[in-house]
């Protein structure tokens, strides 16, 4: 099963990590600070806001994006994904999903490159 780590899968599994490094330690911190995270959201200013904006949409897009390439692909479990973001974050969830869709498109590959053509 190994064979199906290509290095682009590998890279959006990285990429996954760091997304969930990256937000949870800034969680963390909030926590321990102690701080109104909602409040520092809503309360920071408009650059603030429209980061907030501007991941929301894409946040948005790629659930849309993960829902239409785990059908098409006949990947099971795509809300896992969408559910899964909201408990960790999407920059964690979103290359996790790359990641599987990649092994999957390696999988599909690899199956047709062995059926015995007529």
């Amino acid at each position: 099963m190994t064979k199906n780590w290509t290095p682009l899968a590998i890279t959006w599994f990285v990429l996954a990590i760091a997304g969930l490094v990256g937000t949870w330690t800034f969680n963390a911190l909030a926590i321990v600070q102690l701080r109104d995270f909602v409040g520092d959201w809503v309360n920071s200013g408009p650059a603030v806001s429209s980061l907030t904006v501007d991941l929301l949409v894409v946040a948005v897009a790629g659930c849309i994006l993960i829902v239409v390439e785990s059908r098409r692909l006949g990947m099971r479990g795509a809300w896992l994904y969408i559910v899964l973001s909201g408990l960790t974050a999407f920059a964690f969830t979103f290359p996790l999903f790359l990641a599987m869709r990649q092994r999957r498109l390696t999988a599909i590959a690899a199956d047709a490159q062995q059926l015995p053509r007529t």
